[in-house]
């Protein structure tokens, strides 16, 4: 940004914790203010000012009583920030009357004193500054400008800049005043032959943050996205860009982000407008937000754009209207029309523009999720709007929440991906149903150690991550060794377990591998015996008191098989992992295809995998278990099975379709007559599948509804 001022105010300041380059990145207070005016048309100078300010907490860091000389008592005698800001603001304007100038910018030693410290110090004492502190000439990169071959902007110290230019520095014993006059003698020098340097370029911070949209093509560097965590769930991204306040946001640059339920899970990105300003952000890493610190690391560009991107024009020209407060409401009666939340709205909260200023958000074909989005032209309606909270339109109460243009594309994004019939896709030519044709290697249990237990794994860490972390002994795993535990609600629970060829090797990976970094976490590694396993996988825990017993224990059964084809020989292990078997708590003997009257089908009984999900801690299994099928099974047939599947079929098909259905949100408390209380009317019969089960006799007898057991 072009400046045209007639003077310069040198400005400089100290905290009450870390200064220098790490100025700001403590949240201490100001406690020392110093400036003078430099002429840049006559070169003049004006009296040096010094002032101390007082803050709230006069704890002193060792650093600071060491570099100021302050101390406690001292502050206690000072005026607060409010009133020298005042003071400031009152001494420069009587000066540049007497100077006969009209206008001035600040110039600092770099931007951390306006950037890290007195906007966000201001905001968290609701001042509210004075214009000048919105622009602002960093003498470090003004010297640059002159100097190149000095390096680089970050390493230039006013003492290194002052030697590079042969200037001596100030004798001022004093802290801040020598600062000053250091940077008043380096300005003139500048101002000076050979240089004749003009100050014609300044910075500024933005006042207040811009929503806007952003599309899915747009690129946005890595280098300018951060992630923030552990928000407040109610915290909006006008309250992200006042925690982040001193820093200038990308327009639209707060993404709010959604867990899989659709609600805030007290994250969101950020995206700043260039890396310094990102650089910077990283500094406030565990800074407060109310009571709360936030946690702040680096993002990808590629992760904002998943979040906030989107391509939808009706959103686009929702989002067209700038300057709006977004108002998202949750739990409409699916049958409400505009005008009936305009009334449930009333007066009092306008709409901007009436029915054009709501949007409402529906599945792909059409049908109402009862989530809304409103405009609002100002702060004072959307207040009036938020008093409406939980109040009832129809039989529902309403709930309604600030929200953000990234929340919006977000949300219609998760719904508008969402499929409206969860089926796999009818099987092309070349795809058979294929029989299980050799069993597949099963968990058998026994006391031998030779796993070993993942515990503390990244929520997010996949199979491919759990190799890499294993180095050089992933050529120990088993094939289909490796076990990723979810918990009750079908989430990572940070555990998994690998199978190695002997204990041997289990005791080396839990050697060298304890306490090795993944991502951003430590992982634990323990060498445990497969019975261990597969009573944590059955429910049970293990801990250092040992075995607890699953909550309720099951008869030891077979779950259904649906990975149809053992791995070839020829698999390397790594790749064998990602093809995980089933979990058996009590093997069982694989019948021979000459005693075996057919191949059984590789899909899911929909009572079995309710009492598995219910009862027990569950494995995830690549490829995943298959989506409630229309018709039994239909795997691509890998290379030379194809014969052998397609002699087979003709005897193995039903004798009717399958009609399989998975129930998905079902309470944790429901019982198998719940479930037969829900389909009372329809006609089911499991005696039609049990003989395509490869399943124990106690097993087969689970399907038979008079013979289920209540979970």
């Amino acid at each position: 940004m072009a400046s045209h001022s007639d003077t310069l105010v040198v400005f400089f300041g100290a905290t009450a914790g870390a200064n220098g380059g790490k100025l700001g990145s403590d949240e201490r207070e100001l406690i020392l203010l110093v400036w003078q005016i430099v002429d840049l048309h006559e070169n003049k100078v004006a009296k040096l000012q010094r002032t101390l300010v007082q803050p709230d907490s006069a704890d002193l860091s060792e650093q600071c009583k060491e570099e100021t000389g302050l101390t406690a008592e001292e502050l206690c005698k000072a005026e607060p920030l409010e009133s020298v800001l005042q003071q400031f603001y009152q001494s420069v304007s009587d000066e540049l009357k007497s100077l006969g100038r009209s206008s001035y910018t600040l110039c600092v030693d770099g931007p951390l004193l306006i950037r890290q410290v007195l906007h966000p110090e201001a905001s968290k004492k609701n001042l509210v500054l004075p214009e000048c502190f919105y622009t602002f000439v960093d003498l470090k990169k003004e010297f640059h400008k002159c100097c190149p071959n000095a390096g680089p902007v970050k390493d230039l110290t006013l003492t290194s800049m002052l030697d590079y230019v042969c200037v001596p520095a100030a004798a001022e014993q004093e802290a801040g005043t020598r600062e000053v006059k250091n940077m008043v003698l380096l300005i003139l020098h500048l101002l000076a032959e050979p240089y004749n340097h003009k100050f014609s370029t300044s910075e500024t911070v933005n006042y207040k943050f811009e929503s806007g949209a952003c599309s899915k093509t747009e690129a946005v560097d890595s280098e300018t996205v951060i992630r923030a965590r552990g928000l407040p769930w109610q915290s909006s991204d006008q309250d992200i860009a006042r925690f982040f306040k001193g820093l200038n946001i990308a327009k639209g640059g707060v993404a709010l982000c959604l867990n899989a339920q659709g609600r805030r899970n007290g994250e969101a990105l950020v995206r700043f407008m260039n890396s310094e300003q990102r650089d910077m952000a990283l500094e406030r890493h565990k800074h407060h937000m109310g009571n709360r610190y936030i946690e702040v690391y680096k993002a990808t560009g590629e992760e904002f754009l998943k979040i906030a991107g989107g391509t939808s024009n009706e959103v686009a020209q929702f989002l067209s209207k700038e300057n709006q407060v977004i108002i998202r409401m949750r739990g409409l009666p699916f049958t409400a029309s505009p005008q009936d939340v305009l009334g449930f709205l009333g007066p009092e909260s306008p709409v901007t523009d009436g029915t054009e200023g709501l949007l409402f958000v529906k599945y792909p074909d059409g049908r109402p999720t009862g989530d809304a989005f409103v405009l609002f032209a100002c702060e004072e309606y959307a207040q009036n709007a938020l008093k409406k909270h939980k109040q009832i339109l129809g039989k529902r109460y309403i709930e309604l929440f600030r929200s953000t243009a990234a929340e919006v594309q977000q949300v219609l994004n998760r719904y508008m991906s969402t499929p409206l019939i969860s089926t796999l896709p009818p099987p092309p030519p070349q795809m058979v149903s294929v029989p299980v044709l050799a069993s597949s290697p099963f968990i058998t249990t026994g006391s031998t150690r030779d796993c070993i237990r993942l515990r503390g794994l990244p929520y997010t860490a996949a199979i491919e991550d759990i190799l890499e972390f294993m180095g050089e002994h992933t050529i120990d795993i088993k094939p289909h060794g490796v076990h990723m535990v979810l918990n009750q609600q079908g989430r990572p629970s940070g555990d998994a377990f690998i199978q190695m060829k002997s204990a041997d090797r289990a005791f080396m990976v839990a050697q060298k591998c304890h306490k090795k970094m993944m991502k951003d976490r430590y992982v634990e590694v323990f060498q445990c015996s497969t019975e261990e396993m597969s009573f944590v996988l059955m429910g049970g825990t293990l801990n250092r008191s040992g075995l607890s017993p699953p909550p309720c224990k099951l008869p030891c059964l077979s779950p259904p098989t649906y990975a149809a084809f053992p791995a070839p020989p020829a698999m390397l292990p790594s790749e064998a992992a990602f093809y995980q078997p089933p979990l058996l708590a009590t093997p069982r003997t694989p019948l021979s295809p000459a005693h075996s009257p057919a191949p059984a089908f590789a899909y899911y009984s929909p009572q079995l995998y309710m009492n598995m999900n219910m009862n027990m801690n569950y494995t995830t299994y690549y490829p995943s278990p298959p989506v409630s099928p229309s018709t039994l099974s239909y795997f691509a047939a890998p290379p030379g099975s194809v014969a052998v599947a397609t002699q087979h079929a003709p005897s193995i098909l039903p004798p009717q379709p399958g009609a399989l259905v998975r129930m998905q949100g079902v309470p944790y408390n429901a019982g198998v007559k719940d479930v037969l209380s829900f389909f009372q009317g329809y006609q089911y019969s499991p005696e039609e599948y049990s003989s395509l089960l490869g399943v124990s006799d106690q097993g087969r007898s689970l399907i038979q509804p008079k013979e289920w057991l209540c979970l």
